[in-house]
This record gives C-alpha cells, sequence and structure tokens, in this order.
C-alpha cells in the first residue's frame, strides 16, 4: 500500500496555491476543472506519485471558509534545515506560529507554519535530506 495524496478544502484555490508554490516551495503538478460539479482540483508536491505523496487542494465553488474541527492535527514536511527554512518562509511572507526549537520532550527539531486557510504545517528537520 502508498499514500497517495492528502486532500484539503480551501476557500481560495489560487490563493493557497500560491501559498503552497511560493511560501512553501511545492510545484503545482496539475488542475482539474469541474464547473458542472461545482468544485476545482490543484495537485501539489516536492514530487509526484508514486515517488512521494502528493497534496491535493480542493475548492467547492461558492465556499469560502471551512471550520477546521477538532480532529485534525497537520501535516509534516521534512526538511534538511528548520530555522532555515523558516527564514526563506518569513521572507515570502509566510506565518511562522511555532519558532524552530526541540518538540517538547525529545530532540527533533520542528516548526509550525499555517496556510491561508489556517491548516497547521510541520516542518521537521532531516538530516538526510538535502539542501535545496
Amino acid at each position: 500500500m502508498l499514500i497517495l495524496h492528502t486532500m484539503l478544502r480551501v476557500g481560495h484555490l489560487q490563493r493557497s496555491i500560491d501559498f503552497y508554490t511560493h511560501v512553501m516551495g511545492m510545484t503545482l503538478l496539475r488542475t482539474t476543472e469541474r464547473a458542472e460539479q461545482g468544485y476545482s482540483l490543484a495537485f501539489l508536491g516536492y514530487g509526484s506519485n508514486p515517488d512521494q505523496a502528493e497534496l491535493e487542494l480542493t475548492h467547492n465553488h461558492g465556499v469560502e471558509h471551512y471550520e477546521i474541527g477538532t480532529a485534525y492535527g497537520h501535516i509534516a514536511v521534512g526538511v534538511p534545515d528548520v530555522y532555515g527554512t523558516c527564514e526563506k518562509i518569513r521572507a515570502a511572507n509566510g506565518t511562522i506560529t511555532r519558532e524552530p526549537g526541540p518538540v517538547k520532550g525529545g530532540d527533533s527539531i520542528i516548526a509550525f507554519v499555517t496556510d491561508p486557510d489556517g491548516y497547521k504545517i510541520e516542518l521537521v528537520q532531516k538530516q538526510f535530506l538535502s539542501p535545496s
């Protein structure tokens, strides 16, 4: 089995595409417009299936806001340098909601970013990743 993608419902598709491409450094892989069915899709990622899981953004036409709910936690993204990644995100006008540093009770270096719809993204420092 293989995780293919994670889907998030977004209020403004282009705003979210801009965030994930310009702030988070993902690539827009493909889009689908389903006007008759009332929705649009955008798939983004750091690679594509099957090598990497993708992020599917779904915009239901006419819906500009969603309640995230108490069950949603976050998406985790591995990065080679959390501190440097946060500086790049700040420079791109992204919002860091938890400053870089060790996770409570552990040694992993993490930080959190929030996207324009309020979804949390955890940055986790991974030594095996090479800087981009």
